[in-house]
């Protein structure tokens, strides 16, 4: 990879900026001060520092978030905050984006990267990728409704979804339970409530796949993956 893409693409500047500390001799490439921005670099051998501190090269992030309410799983929007607005800017350079999605008003587990291979992996249908949700429900969840999720409720436009595994921790006038389903249909989870005559009103994502929230996560912060779960979700997809 070129000298000047290498160090553009992790966040140094513009091509053009890069190109100006290159002329400032402050770049060394194996201990040597370079200044050709053309030059070739091997990623996996060739130590490139900047003013002494070294250059650690990545293709691909792989992020955890724990999403607040009232932000849109979206990379850009005219209107409101998105999820890509709650990162630093050392993140974003990297042009990360949300797989899947989470409503406005949902918080919780939410992976972003730019590895499109692997999102496209993730949410294809053919996976049936596990993903569960704790959630407040307007009124009693009985038995009877853990076992019409366990066969497939049909949705308002007619759509039968595939078999949910609900858990009752709570069952009250307002219910607490957990549902883990394979499946991301619009407000899937809102609706098949709806098919049972019950209203969500509040809707957290506890994991993706093998991934769970990490419980140090405070509403709206966010980390790196670490190697062991990356390999997870490699493995998966």
């Amino acid at each position: 990879m070129r000298l000047d893409k290498l160090l553009a693409n992790m966040g140094y500047g513009s091509r053009k900026e890069v190109r100006q500390l290159l002329k400032k001799g402050v770049v060394r490439v194996n201990t040597e001060t370079v200044k050709d921005a053309a030059l070739h670099i091997d990623t996996d051998k060739d130590e490139v520092t900047i003013l002494g501190e070294k250059v650690v090269y990545k293709e691909f992030i792989y992020l955890m978030m724990n999403k607040p309410q009232g932000v849109l799983s979206a990379t850009e929007d005219l209107r409101d905050r998105t999820v890509i607005d709650l990162l630093d800017a050392e993140f974003r350079h990297f042009e990360p984006f949300p797989v899947g999605r989470l409503d406005k008003d949902t918080e919780g587990f939410l992976l972003l990267t730019n590895d499109g291979k692997l999102a496209h992996n993730l949410l294809s249908p053919k996976k049936g990728v596990p993903k569960t949700y704790f959630a407040h429900i307007e009124g009693i969840v009985t038995e009877e409704d853990v076992e019409r999720f366990a066969e497939g409720v049909i949705l308002d436009d007619g759509y039968e979804t595939k078999p949910g595994r609900l858990v009752i921790l709570k069952s009250a006038p307002v219910s607490e339970i957990e549902l883990t389903i394979t499946e991301g249909k619009f407000h899937q989870v809102k609706r098949m409530f709806e098919a049972v005559g019950k209203k969500v009103v509040y809707l957290k994502r506890l994991s993706m796949g093998p991934l769970s929230l990490d419980k140090g996560l405070d509403l709206g912060a966010n980390r790196e993956l670490t190697a062991e779960e990356i390999a997870l979700l490699e493995e998966l997809a």
